[in-house]
């Protein structure tokens, strides 16, 4: 999938004026499309990029009728810049055993600017979180999570981030510096969440953490940092209440 692309040089290749999402697509069912095209749209016009969407959906169409995305798990992105328009398609490689044994997360020495109007859109200034996410890796960490300059936790290097405390789903506000979700939005939608400022020293108090973006829906997480949660039952619930809705994310 995907193939060699040809592309303009532009300012959102020399410097980051582009937007972008990834999208899960089940068994040839693209996953929250219009939610999707509405947060780029948004992102597009706050780069003030006058894009033709007609185009864009031309190439997400021509895409998701390819015969290799009609079965299994498959990602299809859209990246937008002010002379290109890329659609590709990958498989999707979470999978059955992360959700079963939950992710292992790590506070950043990387700090998220909830001053910057970027970390609220999904551009192609997206360096700290790829960088972040590497070093994780080698250190086998699933999830860097970021605080912002106050000290506060934002949300992950591609992830929302929530807590459980009796039942009660807990969110760090928007305030705190994160990019609105499109499963953070369906989860503010279908559920009651309490918002609240959480250090790092509050992590003890709560039951359970999970993360949420496209590809993965939400993930249970079993530690963060040497703190290890008590549960992972109201991320798992939720996440098959997800899987009941849109088709299935494991």
């Amino acid at each position: 999938m995907g193939g060699k692309i040809m592309f303009i040089p532009d300012e959102g290749y020399y410097f980051g004026l582009g937007a972008f999402e990834t999208i899960a697509v089940e068994n040839g069912f693209p996953q929250f499309l219009p939610q999707h095209y509405k947060r780029l749209l948004l992102a597009l016009k706050f780069l003030n990029l006058n894009i033709d969407f007609s185009k864009i959906e031309e190439k997400v169409n021509m895409n998701l009728a390819q015969k290799e995305m009609q079965e299994g798990r498959k990602v299809l992105k859209i990246t937008v810049s002010e002379e290109n328009i890329f659609v590709t398609t990958r498989t999707n490689t979470y999978q059955k055993e992360d959700y079963e044994k939950g992710f292992a997360t790590a506070i950043s020495n990387v700090r998220r600017n909830e001053t910057s109007p970027f970390t609220y859109h999904k551009t192609l200034n997206y360096g700290d979180c790829i960088m972040e996410k590497r070093r994780a890796k080698e250190m086998g960490i699933q999830e860097p999570i970021f605080l912002n300059t106050r000290g506060e936790i934002a949300e992950g290097a591609t992830t929302n981030v929530f807590f459980v405390k009796d039942e009660q789903i807990v969110a760090p506000p928007l305030s705190c510096g994160m990019l609105p979700g499109i499963i953070r939005e369906y989860l503010y939608d279908a559920y009651t969440i309490k918002e609240q400022i959480i250090l790092p020293e509050d992590i003890g108090e709560f039951d359970e953490m999970f993360l949420t973006n496209s590809l993965l829906g939400i993930m249970p997480v079993a530690r963060l940092g040497i703190h290890a949660f008590s549960g992972m039952n109201i991320g798992r619930k939720l996440l098959q209440e997800l899987s009941n809705s849109q088709c299935g994310f494991c």
